[in-house]
């Protein structure tokens, strides 16, 4: 058994979308960042980092794993699935994931600070990190125009881009004119296992759908959480 401590972010959707499609048994503890649950004592000690996903492998005398690439890896080496075991295989699949880790996740992320939840608008920071995140799914939508998936068979890389990808709007880059990228999010989103893992836990709002009244309300909890809770050092 598997517990999985997360919250409705990208993130946290990586790593419940991965134990869905593996079938794998888990309880979820859902942490209410706005409390600053992730900065407790309790949690503190499976993630030094404060951050959410992380996961404890009961059956592995209470192994923690935190870092939700980490998770992805661990959970993929676990089973022996969503990864291939050959060395070429297993590359693509990590540059892949990487590309998301390094790039996909970072700029997207402030967009949505800069865009949604900075109480200024810096129009130049926002033209930086949607420009950026453009760009980036272009480069998939490249990748994207010969296969199928992003590494061969179905993986944890497509789980992990997939996962941030899909609220584009939130984020406001467009996915526009990029078809092959547009027919990808639509596949996955189709997989019943996907669906399962977006409600672990759910979204209090559907970032690509909410009204401008709602997207205003969420902005605001989180401009206070990033200003009192996730930015302080504990």
């Amino acid at each position: 058994m598997i517990d999985l401590y997360s919250a409705a972010t990208p993130n946290g959707h990586k790593v419940s979308i991965a134990l869905e499609e593996l079938g794998l048994p888990y309880t979820l503890h859902a942490l209410e960042l706005n409390q600053n649950q992730q900065k407790e004592d309790w949690f503190l000690a499976i993630n030094p980092n404060g951050r959410i996903p992380a996961i404890v492998d009961r059956a592995e005398d209470n192994f923690a794993v935190f870092e939700s690439g980490a998770i992805l890896v661990y959970l993929a080496e676990k089973t022996g699935r969503l990864m291939p075991a050959d060395v070429k295989g297993r590359s693509q699949v990590m540059q892949w994931l990487m590309f998301q880790m390094g790039g996909i996740g970072p700029m997207m992320g402030q967009a949505n600070v800069f865009y949604r939840y900075f109480p200024e608008k810096i129009q130049p920071a926002i033209d930086r990190y949607q420009g950026e995140s453009r760009r980036l799914f272009k480069v998939l939508d490249g990748r994207l125009r010969d296969h199928e998936f992003l590494a061969g068979d179905y993986s944890i890389a497509d789980i992990a881009n997939w996962a941030w990808v899909r609220t584009h709007k939130w984020s406001g880059v467009s996915v526009e004119d990029l078809p092959h990228l547009q027919r990808w999010i639509d596949a996955i989103r189709a997989r019943p296992a996907v669906e399962k893992g977006l409600q672990m836990p759910p979204s209090p709002r559907e970032l690509n759908s909410s009204s401008e009244e709602e997207a205003a309300k969420f902005s605001a909890a989180a401009r206070t959480m990033l200003e009192t809770g996730q930015s302080r050092n504990t």
